[in-house]
């Protein structure tokens, strides 16, 4: 994990952070003492998975080992990419990392056959393996690489078979965050994501395309340098389709690596996509801690993980009140898609899209999203909701329906003794051609193999069936009409693949036999038709742009979508769309104008405002991307219908318009907006939000105009904005003379307050075993923790000033939560590392650092939040390199106290 400066905002003091800046017990990345599994798996019986399923241990090591991603052919045989070497054990192995392959050769539900089809020591650690035909496609920085198996034996021969890089330039080097697997959509691209560990590359069109970051990978996680450029240097720099991407990046292109297109950004380490068969793509993020999430990708949306320029992170731009997963994927931003299911801690890889109908009719449309850190594979059945959707979380297959964790980043990696339920690691999941569902599994005490504790380097791949039903890969006739229009109908994806490809071969005769999917049962085969069709040439293209008008909006979306693909009248379509009854079609339609100049575009992006609710965010940055570099026309044009005059009195449906938009010259709206003591506090910081946006010295009048004459937190995000940003978007110099002269903050005058946090005494406390054994009183207890409360909430009792602490004890093991107030320096939760600034004038300041520019923004012990202006201080802050939390004994709590303190918690 990363540090980063924590931003200005309300938190808990080092006081109140009691329970929550310590989670862990000691002596992290260790085996669990005592503990050794019988086997290098999980065994079947410890899975809870849905009463109509089953599960069976179908491969395990010495078959495999370490598997970071799979897929699986036409035949039924699961590949997979090896991450034997992964980082501190790289060169265990020096012929390098193996893509291997594993079958089923009599039918049994197991694998019973595994050889290698390539090891090479360039593999160093890959992070995905896709088998499309007789292509197999390998993810493995800083490459893009294409085995195509010419015979057809499924080993590669270097003498027989070919061996391209496809695309290079993909930075994090044996690192997670960087290039991930390739998966065909069903307009026949390749689909495929890189983390922020950051990209230069060019693509077989000649275009070049730089996503960089704050992220440097060889800082952080142990990668290799790849280029002579890091990826903080080529961070906000403009690719060369005109339109700067940042951090995580999602892309599609031909599968001759031709006419990239960048399809989403801003992401942290989403680790893979799914593509279902209207388009929709679904992906998960990974920020371990606080945030982890699972979300529908809005096309060309920035997912808000850094600022756009990629220089700033979420925790610096975080502001007063904002919780951390509003922050962290910038909720209150313009210009930040939805964010989606954001469930806090985890380390999300595989997902997949259920589209077949042999696991029974109620699991058609599931989401299955791995979770390694919660030892689940979560499902969704998404559910449009406006211009987007609502994502539903449930734990589809887990060992730990519990969700007591260990092992995961946010509690350093620490560990607990007997908990074999937090080995599974799942990486990656797949279906197959049977219809069964494959679930990969990295058997790890540790998530993902940042240390790779298991002595053994063990995997597994698990199958999941109906009960008490048989399911058989079927034998596919790829050389006839009728063959391949049957294995589109697969719910394989890369089995659709090739009956894609040769169908789209085929052109103009195959129309028949694709129109007659149209009709199938399975909503998803009539997708993967409409997307076909209009590869078919004219009378293709024809019968697709007949489903512009389906009843249903989903086929609307697919054909639209499909037609956008081979670039076919899409203006004067989706002028047409802009007034669907669907605001989903609608979002399509917005989308489509985001490279289209303002005299075309014009039309559809206010047909499209009109149908705005004031509310769908979804729908509001869809409209957004599509007036992408044509904001002061888009916002001239609506300014010519406003409603009214009183900016204050503006619609919903009409001021968020403007707020997406943050135009230069709407500044005195938002300031009135701002002012207004008429409107919610809400929308009156929404205001202030888009002044703070807007590089114009109007802008930062309007908020020195507030920092000066407003109170509460209208203010204070006034005074926030000023501070943060006067150097970066403002005149600084300027804006610190009026900051001066309105006194709003001038440093001459400010008076510090030492704050130093005592380093405690060895503990004369019981060992934390002991202690658990105690019986606790919740009622003493509750008494005994109302010095939580100053920053926590309990209950319903308390403020939300620092993480909620329901729930926390009843997820943990009383060693942990004991641990966590006897020695609360063992373990340092992330995000709650302390510092000390020393001061000029005597005495030191310990507490976490809120906002690192001029002034220096701490908070401390008790609260304490203090402006500290650089000439004030001794050089930059020093790691304190302990908790700033009180131990137990400094609170004065006995080992009979903190058991009824943990009592308490346990009620929450």
């Amino acid at each position: 994990m990363i540090s980063h400066p924590r931003p200005l905002r309300r938190i808990a003091s080092a006081l109140a952070a009691l329970i929550m800046a310590s989670t862990a017990p000691a002596q992290p990345n260790q085996a669990p003492a005592g503990f050794e599994p019988a086997e290098p798996f999980i065994p079947p019986s410890m899975f809870a998975l849905p009463d109509d399923l089953e599960v069976t241990l179908w491969a395990k090591t010495p078959d495999l080992r370490q598997p970071s991603n799979i897929d699986i052919d036409a035949q039924g045989r699961v590949w997979v990419a090896e991450a034997y070497n992964y980082r501190r054990h790289a060169g265990k192995d020096p012929a390098g990392d193996r893509i291997m392959v594993l079958e089923d050769t009599n039918g049994d539900g197991k694998a019973d056959k595994s050889w290698a089809f390539v090891q090479e020591p360039v593999l160093l650690a890959p992070l995905g393996v896709a088998v499309i035909d007789n292509k197999i496609i390998v993810s493995c920085a800083p490459d893009l690489i294409v085995y195509t198996d010419v015979d057809r034996d499924g080993k590669f021969d270097p003498r027989i078979d070919k061996r391209e890089v496809l695309l290079t330039g993909f930075d994090g080097r044996n690192h997670d965050h960087s290039v991930h697997s390739v998966t065909q959509g069903p307009d026949g691209k390749w689909y495929f994501n890189h983390g922020n560990a950051g990209a230069y590359f060019t693509d077989r069109s000649g275009r070049t395309f730089r996503d960089g970051s704050n992220y440097d990978p060889t800082r952080s996680g142990g990668g290799v340098t790849v280029f002579a450029a890091r990826p903080p240097d080529y961070s906000g720099a403009k690719s060369d389709d005109g339109h700067v991407y940042i951090g995580g990046t999602a892309l599609r292109m031909n599968p001759d690596g031709t006419q990239v297109e960048p399809i989403g950004f801003n992401f942290r380490n989403s680790y893979e996509q799914t593509v279902t068969s209207f388009g929709d793509v679904f992906n998960n993020d990974n920020d371990d801690p606080p945030a982890a999430r699972t979300a529908f990708l809005l096309e060309y949306g920035n997912l808000g993980f850094a600022s756009k320029d990629g220089k700033r992170t979420w925790k610096a731009d975080q502001r007063p009140g904002q919780t951390v997963q509003t922050a962290e994927w910038r909720q209150d931003d313009p210009g930040s898609i939805p964010a989606g299911d954001v469930y806090g801690a985890g380390a999300p890889t595989g997902i997949v899209s259920y589209e077949g109908d042999q696991l029974g009719a109620k699991w058609r449309g599931v989401l299955l999203s791995c979770e390694t850190s919660r030892n689940v594979v979560f499902g969704y059945f998404p559910k449009a909701e406006g211009a987007g959707y609502k994502l539903e979380r449930f734990q589809f297959f887990t060992t730990n329906k519990e969700q007591e964790l260990a092992g995961i980043d946010s509690m350093r990696g620490s560990l607990k003794a007997e908990s074999l339920k937090t080995w599974f690691r799942p990486s990656d999941v797949a279906v197959g051609p049977d219809g069964a569902i494959y679930v990969a599994d990295w058997f790890d005490p540790r998530t993902g193999g940042h240390a790779a504790l298991d002595k053994t380097f063990a995997g597994a791949i698990y199958r999941i069936a109906p009960k008490g039903r048989k399911l058989t890969t079927p034998k596919f006739d790829f050389e006839s009409t009728a063959g391949q229009v049957e294995a589109l109908k697969n719910p394989a994806v890369h089995v659709r693949a090739i009956a894609f490809n040769r169908l789209k071969a085929q052109g103009a005769p195959a129309v028949g036999a694709v129109s007659a999917l149209l009709n199938d049962p399975n909503p998803y085969v009539r997708g993967r038709a409409v997307f076909l069709l209009a590869n078919l040439g004219p009378q293709g293209i024809a019968k697709t742009e007949e489903h512009l008008k389906s009843p249903d909006a989903m086929i609307r979306i697919a054909a639209f979508r499909a037609l956008r693909r081979v670039n076919h009248r899409v203006i004067e379509q989706a002028k047409t769309l802009a007034s669907d009854s669907s605001p989903a079609v609608r979002r399509e339609a917005a989308l489509a104008m985001r490279d289209v100049q303002f005299d075309s575009a014009r039309d559809v992006l206010l047909t499209v405002a009109k149908g705005y609710d004031g509310n769908d965010r979804a729908y509001l940055e869809a409209w957004g991307i599509g007036a992408t570099g044509k904001e002061a026309q888009v916002y001239a044009a609506l300014a010519a219908s406003a409603p009214g005059g009183d900016p204050a009195k503006w619609p919903a449906s009409y001021a968020n318009l403007i707020w997406r938009l943050t135009p230069k010259g709407a500044e005195s709206a938002f300031a009135a907006r701002a002012a207004s003591a008429a409107l919610p506090e809400r929308d009156r910081l929404a205001a202030v939000t888009a002044l703070g946006f807007i590089p114009s010295k109007e802008a930062s009048n309007a908020l020195l105009d507030l920092a000066q004459k407003q109170s509460g937190m209208v203010k204070t995000h006034a005074v926030w904005w000023l501070l943060n940003y006067k150097d970066l978007r403002w005149n600084g110099p300027e804006i610190d003379a009026a900051l001066k002269s309105r006194g709003i903050y001038d440093p001459a005058t400010i008076s510090l307050s030492p704050s130093v946090v005592p380093e405690p005494e060895p503990t004369k406390l019981p060992p934390v075993s002991e202690i658990a054994k105690l019986a606790g009183d919740a009622k003493r207890g509750a008494e005994k923790a109302q010095a939580c409360q100053l920053c926590h909430r309990l209950g319903d009792q308390g403020n939300d000033y620092g993480p909620a602490l329901a729930g926390f004890a009843k997820a943990q093991a009383a060693e942990v939560v004991i641990n966590a107030i006897v020695n609360p320096s063992a373990e340092i939760s992330h995000g709650f590392e302390g510092v000390e600034v020393v001061l000029k004038d005597g005495g030191r300041i310990d507490g976490i650092v809120l906002s690192s520019g001029d002034p220096l923004i701490v908070q401390s012990m008790g609260g304490l939040t203090q402006m500290v202006p650089a000439s004030k201080t001794r050089g930059r802050p020093i790691p304190l390199g302990r908790s700033l939390m009180l131990s137990g004994e400094q609170l004065g709590l006995s080992a009979q106290d903190i058991a009824d303190v943990y009592a308490y918690l346990r009620t929450l």
